[in-house]
């Protein structure tokens, strides 16, 4: 009886282990996907970058802050409220809120020497007033960006 017991329990050992693994696949997936929502919604109400709308907004003098920002950067993800809200209290038109891809905007990083994600630039036509890398402090980034405004 002992010996039958014991042959349940080995069969029965890798079934368990199987819907362990599935359990921890699944949370692992749900984990994902609710970032990869949280780095996608961080852009809403942003203007994606485009090359030739940003050196036009550059000739005609405007001032852009630029969010560069990879969707795998945990920092970036600590600083996208932060840079929401200042969208949000800057939403009159006079400032251009444009979120640079890290992983596909390789172009705009070599020509203004952005070495990492997680960087905010401000510009004020074509000279730029403003550099913060990493900063994930509300009051030293809103600080930055609109001590450049």
């Amino acid at each position: 009886m002992n010996r039958r017991h014991f042959a349940d329990v080995t069969l029965l050992e890798p079934l368990r282990m199987i819907r362990l693994f599935m359990l921890i696949a699944a949370i692992g997936a749900v984990v994902i996907g609710g970032m990869q929502l949280n780095a996608q919604a961080s852009t809403a109400g942003w203007q994606s970058y485009d090359e030739a709308e940003f050196m036009m907004a550059q000739n005609k003098g405007k001032t852009i802050v630029v969010d560069i920002y990879a969707d795998w950067c945990p920092t970036c993800r600590a600083q996208a409220p932060i840079l929401d809200e200042l969208r949000e209290e800057r939403a009159s038109g006079d400032v251009l809120f444009v979120k640079v891809n890290f992983d596909e905007e390789k172009a705009f990083l070599r020509a203004h020497r952005v070495p990492r994600q997680s960087t905010v630039l401000v510009f004020n036509g074509t000279n730029e007033v403003a550099r913060s890398i990493a900063e994930t402090n509300r009051t030293r980034l809103r600080n930055v960006v609109l001590g450049a405004l």
